[in-house]
């Protein structure tokens, strides 16, 4: 697998990426089921104090990522379990949501983005800032389209998600995500923030906060986290290239841990598929085919974050990539990053 990696021309993107400031800095890795095959860093941790350079070890906030190692990971257990059965009604089984809109969505709809819910989250606008006013009402919320009609990305379903693995676990989602995934595949950098003093200090800084005119840093990014204390399905978790390169290769080979986490191969396999029929943009279980691939030719699968995170997975390929960035400290538009992913992924799956 080495023999094929262009290297050099990851590490020139990656460079350029940093003097076209699309990022203060980034670190990357690829692999397979064995472990890292290539791995990298480029920049600085923050702009603001160039001597201090990115390292395999700095923290970053991961942003919609959280989506994947704390929602569809413990959803996962909660479907080997037996807990949940994805074309199950909602409203059949959880007391929540009975008698409201979302009791006609199911499970598989919520992880294919397909389940009609509103667009925006705006949690603060329409609920409030009591914790539990917003959970009652993401759950009381009227859909905007019929279940099934449409794709349409929206944080709101990974949200109700990560309510409903805790109603079903009786745990907080923190503390079910280490308990099931996080602890038994030993990903000891990985935690919802806010970060203690000493983690943060080596945490990329993501936006620049209005109210303290300093960028966050150890405080997720994403305002709904913030809103929630930190904890819950949209967002929130910081984790480092290491934790993430162990989660991926779990992916490729399962059977390669001492200790294995509460979500297997069944869960994978029906996960990296299209689940969305002829509707488009195509979707599998939260992952989706990256961007120029298709899932018959390729097997290419992704998912990113706001803050500038991403991680690409293909089991035909038997290989994984990551690339974490954080972007965020200079812009919110999309197009410059989009291009060095796409680059990246290209690269890493030649």
């Amino acid at each position: 697998m080495a023999l094929d990696l262009d290297t050099d021309r990851i590490h020139q993107l990656l460079h350029d990426g940093v003097r076209d400031k699309v990022y203060p800095g980034a670190v990357w890795a690829i692999g397979d089921s064995l472990g890292t095959t290539a791995n990298g860093t480029v920049g600085v941790l923050d702009p603001e104090r160039p001597s201090e350079p990115m390292r395999h070890d700095t923290v970053f906030d991961v942003a919609s990522l959280t989506k994947l190692l704390a929602v569809w990971s413990t959803i996962g257990c909660l479907v080997e379990d037996g807990k949940i059965q994805l074309d199950t009604l909602l409203g059949h089984f959880w007391a929540e949501v009975s008698g409201h809109p979302l009791a006609q969505v199911t499970a598989r709809h919520l992880l294919t983005h397909t389940a009609g819910v509103p667009l925006r989250a705006n949690l603060k606008n329409l609920y409030g800032t009591d914790p539990q006013d917003v959970r009652d009402g993401v759950l009381r919320e009227a859909l905007h389209r019929p279940p099934g009609e449409a794709v349409e990305y929206t944080d709101r379903a990974a949200l109700i998600l990560g309510y409903l693995a805790e109603h079903l676990s009786g745990q907080r989602l923190d503390a079910l995500a280490v308990d099931r995934v996080w602890q038994p595949l030993g990903m000891t950098q990985t935690s919802f923030g806010p970060l203690p003093t000493d983690t943060a200090a080596r945490c990329a800084p993501t936006e620049l906060d209005d109210a303290t005119r300093t960028h966050l840093r150890g405080t997720a990014h994403d305002f709904s986290a913030r809103l929630l204390g930190g904890v819950c399905g949209i967002a929130g978790a910081f984790s480092v290239l290491n934790d993430l390169a162990t989660f991926l290769r779990y992916l490729l080979d399962p059977s390669r841990v001492s200790e294995a986490p509460g979500f297997g191969p069944d869960w994978i396999k029906e996960s990296l598929q299209i689940h969305t029929g002829e509707l488009t943009p195509p979707r599998g279980l939260f992952w989706h085919p990256a961007p120029g691939t298709t899932p018959e030719a390729d097997d290419i699968w992704v998912h990113y974050g706001f803050t500038g995170t991403g991680v690409w997975v293909s089991p035909d390929k038997d290989r994984w990539a990551a690339l974490l960035t954080n972007k965020l400290y200079y812009t919110r538009d999309r197009e410059p990053l989009t291009h060095v992913r796409n680059t990246f992924r290209s690269l890493a799956f030649a």
